[in-house]
Formats: C-alpha cells, sequence, structure tokens
C-alpha cells in the first residue's frame, strides 16, 4: 500500500489512434482498415482548416470590420401664426399677438431627423439596438437664406459633435416669419473607418475618389504588385512607373515611404448638402421629405459572429471529444491485442513443435534481459553476441579483463 502523502501515479492516457502494420497488411482487415485511416486523415484535415480557421478569425477581429449602411435622412417643417391659418380660425383672428409667448407670430419651425435602415434578410437576434441620429454625424450646419436686417434671430445654425452633448434622435429650428426661405444643410458624416477624398493626381491613377486611409494605401500596393513595380533584388524598393513617377518624385523609393506618400493625396471628404424650402403661406406637406445617404460603419453584427465563432467551442463540447479520442484509442489498443493473440494462436496451429522450440529461445531471451544476466556473472555468452565487435566494446569488458588477469596473477603466485 502507498503512504497516506503520497499520491497515486495518475494513469496514463492512450493517444495513439494508429493502426500497426500488422493490421494494415492483414488481407482479412485491408478494407476496414483503409477506410479507417482515411477518417484519420480527413479529420487531421478537418481539425487544421478549423485551426486555420480560427486564426483567420481572430486575426480579423483586430482588424476594422466595417460594412456600409443606408442613413436615412427626414426634413419637415411646420408653421404657426401665418395670415392663411388666422383665415380659418375666427378667434385666432381677434386676438393680438403675444411677444413673450409668441401666441399669433407668424414662425414656422424646420425638423431635422435620422435614421439606419435595418438590413435585408437580417434575423431578428442578429438586430443591434438603433443608433440615434447624432451619433451618426460629426458636425452640423443649416443656413438660412434670409435678409440678416430683417432676421436678426440668426440665419446659420451650428452642431459640432461633443462627449458632453446629449444624444439625440433630431434637431427642430424655429424662426419667426412668413416668406419663403430657402435652407442649405451641411452634414459631416461620422465613418468607421475615417473616410478620405483622395486628391485626383493619386485618384485618378488607382481608380477611387474617397476610401480610408488603410483602403488607399492597400490600393496603391495592388496597383505595384500589378504592374511589377517592386524590386525583383531588393523588395524594400519600389520603382516608379510612368504614371507614378510624379507622385514619388523620383525613380525608386523605400517601401515604408509608401504610407507618408499617401497621406499628402488625403484630403478631408466632401459633406453633404442638401438644399430645402420653407415656404410658411401654404399647408406643409403631409409626408416629409427623405434622402438616403449611404456610409460606413463598424460592422458589429459581423465582429459578434466572429466572437461567437471564436468562443463556440464550450468546455462540455471538448470534454465530449477528448471523451471520444480516449475511447477510440482504447479501441485501437484493443483491436491490436486480440490481433497479436490470433497471429499467435494461428502460428501454433500451422506448427505446434516448432512455433513451441521459437516461443521457448524468444522467452529465453527475454528472462536473460530482464534479469540482467550477463558474462559478468557467470552466464553464458550467446553466439550471434560473439559475432558482434561492439559486444568486446561494452564498459564491463575492460573490468571483467582486468579481473581475469588479477586472478591469472594471484593463481601464478599461490602456485
Amino acid at each position: 500500500m502507498n503512504p497516506p502523502d503520497q499520491k497515486l501515479p495518475k494513469k496514463r492516457k492512450l493517444n495513439d489512434r494508429n493502426l500497426p502494420a500488422s493490421i494494415l497488411s492483414d488481407p482479412q482487415l485491408s478494407v476496414d482498415s483503409v477506410m479507417y485511416q482515411d477518417l484519420l486523415d480527413m479529420e487531421k484535415k478537418l481539425d487544421w482548416t478549423i485551426m486555420r480557421k480560427k486564426a483567420e478569425v481572430q486575426d480579423a477581429l483586430g482588424r476594422t470590420a466595417s460594412t456600409t449602411r443606408t442613413l436615412r435622412l427626414f426634413l419637415s417643417h411646420t408653421v404657426s401664426g401665418q395670415a392663411w391659418q388666422s383665415e380659418t380660425s375666427a378667434s385666432s383672428a381677434t386676438d393680438p399677438p403675444n411677444f413673450e409667448t409668441g401666441q399669433g407670430i407668424p414662425a414656422w419651425q424646420l425638423k431635422i431627423e435620422g435614421r439606419l435602415l435595418e438590413l435585408p434578410n437580417q434575423r431578428a437576434k442578429d438586430r443591434t439596438p438603433p443608433r440615434q441620429f447624432s451619433t451618426l454625424i460629426k458636425s452640423m450646419v443649416v443656413e438660412l437664406d434670409r435678409d440678416p436686417a430683417l432676421h436678426t434671430d440668426g440665419n446659420i445654425v451650428e452642431w459640432h459633435q461633443n462627449p458632453s452633448h446629449p444624444i439625440l434622435d433630431g434637431f427642430t429650428i424655429r424662426r419667426t416669419g412668413d416668406t419663403p426661405t430657402k435652407i442649405r444643410l451641411i452634414l459631416h458624416l461620422q465613418q468607421y473607418p475615417e473616410q478620405f477624398r483622395v486628391l485626383p493626381e493619386l485618384g485618378n491613377i488607382l481608380g477611387i475618389k474617397e476610401e480610408s486611409r488603410a483602403g488607399a494605401i492597400q490600393a496603391l500596393w495592388a496597383y505595384i504588385k500589378t504592374h511589377n513595380l517592386q524590386d525583383k533584388v531588393d523588395r524594400k524598393r519600389i520603382h516608379a512607373d510612368a504614371m507614378l513617377r510624379p507622385i514619388f518624385g523620383s525613380d525608386v523609393i523605400p517601401f515604408n515611404f509608401l504610407p507618408d506618400l499617401v497621406n499628402r493625396y488625403l484630403a478631408p471628404p466632401n459633406p453633404v448638402v442638401i438644399y430645402y424650402t420653407v415656404n410658411p403661406s401654404a399647408a406643409p406637406p403631409e409626408r416629409p421629405a427623405a434622402w438616403d445617404i449611404e456610409l460606413k460603419l463598424e460592422d458589429v453584427a459581423l465582429k459578434s459572429k466572429m466572437q461567437g465563432v471564436a468562443l463556440q467551442a464550450s468546455r462540455d463540447d471538448l470534454r465530449e471529444l477528448t471523451k471520444l479520442d480516449d475511447e477510440i484509442a482504447t479501441l485501437t489498443q484493443s483491436l491490436q491485442s486480440s490481433v497479436l493473440k490470433r497471429q499467435f494462436l494461428r502460428s501454433f496451429a500451422e506448427d505446434p513443435s516448432g512455433f513451441i522450440q521459437t516461443w521457448l529461445a524468444s522467452q529465453s531471451r527475454d528472462i536473460e534481459s530482464i534479469l540482467g544476466s550477463g558474462p559478468s556473472e557467470g552466464a553464458t555468452i550467446r553466439r550471434e553476441d560473439l559475432s558482434r565487435s561492439e559486444f568486446f566494446r561494452m564498459p564491463w569488458v575492460e573490468e571483467a579483463v582486468a579481473i581475469w588477469d588479477g586472478m591469472r596473477i594471484a593463481n601464478k603466485v599461490s602456485g
């Protein structure tokens, strides 16, 4: 029995699931064994593919995942205190205007709203909470085409994104007046990754007008690879062709100069400009005017899917797979033992006398190896050992010769 403080050794797991050559070469088992080996090879390829895909997903999680969404912008207006409204209401026509509350003073309100359109064929569980309109724009400028001498309440309204500002679904601008007013709305979009306008000098070569900084660098690199402009010997040198020579400013530039070179030809993107007219002398339209604007946003749904793929293998699944692998390894070892028993009994049935002699000789050699019997202990030396020169270079030979020589000298002295 083991002492109480001594831990029992862990049971060694059988991880080898490959079939031995004795089973593969057996004609009666060749078909099934080949099928089994094919399954093992397929499993190795599948495991390698899964590991590669997981590595690609992990790599993609570290990169920018963006998608193109549609922002639908709504513009509408309402009017109050207008002459045509006073005519329809007899009580309002006799009431004097209240300059404190604005009651009875001709005025109008402009409402600016926006929302992202839902993706088509999107499952309910993949939908993310809708983003408010103010999180989709960097800044907004509303210009009113009115005479500043007559309207002193301001003809330019600006809004700039700030972390301290509340998140809004829309904006409302109220102004007094009863004359038609032209409105110019300027929007700077909040895109991910940040988009830039590629100047025509570089954009005409690469075929892009607006792109992210990384996208512009990738487009330039694709152009270099397509036209074989990378030096054949020194891969860090980029040659310029007739199109890129004005951009590079020389015939050859180092590879690490490409990002700085691209940055010179990137400019802030053009804003979205929308025109709208408010006509207080007529009833407002029943439905708001709408415009669709495309913008790039972070693909939250794709990122969550990739994270789910990377973390999909739960502990229970891994535990079940490990259990199945151990069962397969155990069955493989059992099959190998059964085949060895079968070969043993078949050899005995075919030639009992010769098999017994061969088996006894094998057992004798095994016993000598286990007991460590050899010439130093007075055992008989096998003839096959004497035929090998390595036998006489073993460590015990020098000691045995010294002992034998000492015994010989001692016998001479005593004689």
